[in-house]
């Protein structure tokens, strides 16, 4: 049996908000293993590195522990298959370092996989694009049955900054919030720093963004968005390692903030 794409975890029919975990997974597809050069000692060790570990867990239990039930939708791919978030064109930034939609370089700027344009056509058609269409039909139905959408995309990043980072030598907050201009209006930004008044909060560093359909973004102001992005000394042993008690007091923060959005 095939494994899908995407998982879509059922919320409350009255909820507007849509938690998006797109970087927990380490599964590689046959053909991209197959197109990465590392061995496989190198693959686990980038797979350490890149993977926002149990970024999953801390989102599945802050919709089990929230009032009104989020809407979930989960990458069930690693992020060196195809990384959803990014453009698959020009637009994206981060194809400087090789890391656009498909990877070309790891986070060390070593050679992942070759240049292979009709390759990597493959893996966006067999992932972005049936990724990219699954979460705007699911912004769609949540805009039917509400009338808005709040996309909460759930991150993490590691303490010390890895090579790839564009924009890794600003603060690391315990906590980084990621916003739009056009998305990610005030009310929401107050939201989630109260959720999160426990931990270092920061604004835009050291990452920036966040996650809305090309359909939505920048023309559907009913269709908010949010990232958090969790500095994994708060909740994990880096590289990579097993989840600390850490991670039930961010699950409960991120319920806390869903529960506030539910009834904005």
């Amino acid at each position: 049996m095939s494994v899908p794409v995407f998982q879509v975890g059922q919320g409350d029919a009255s909820s507007p908000v849509i938690l998006h975990v797109p970087h927990a997974s380490r599964q590689i597809s046959g053909p991209a293993r197959a197109s990465i050069a590392l061995d496989d000692t190198a693959l686990l060790t980038e797979l350490d590195r890149m993977t926002d570990a149990h970024t999953d867990v801390i989102a599945a239990r802050a919709a089990e522990a929230a009032r009104v039930r989020p809407w979930m939708f989960v990458n069930e791919w690693s992020r060196l298959v195809v990384d959803p978030e990014r453009f698959p064109d020009e637009r994206e930034e981060m194809a400087a370092v090789g890391m656009g939609a498909v990877y070309t370089h790891t986070s060390h700027g070593q050679r992942l996989r070759p240049d292979d344009p009709a390759f990597a056509q493959r893996l966006l058609d067999a992932h972005f694009h049936p990724y990219a269409q699954g979460m705007t039909d699911l912004v769609d139905e949540r805009l039917a049955a509400t009338g808005r959408a709040i996309v909460v995309d759930v991150h993490s990043y590691p303490a010390l900054a890895l090579p790839y980072e564009l924009h890794g030598d600003g603060p690391r907050p315990q906590i980084c919030l990621g916003t739009d201009l056009a998305h990610t209006p005030p009310w929401l930004r107050d939201a989630a720093a109260e959720a999160f008044a426990g931990y270092e909060v920061g604004f835009d560093t050291p990452f920036a963004g966040c996650y809305v359909p090309l359909k939505h973004y920048g023309i559907d102001d009913r269709v908010s968005a949010l990232m958090v992005e969790i500095r994994r000394d708060t909740y994990q042993s880096e590289p990579g390692g097993d989840p600390q008690p850490g991670l039930d007091r961010l699950a409960a923060s991120l319920a806390t903030l869903v529960d506030a959005l539910a009834k904005a």
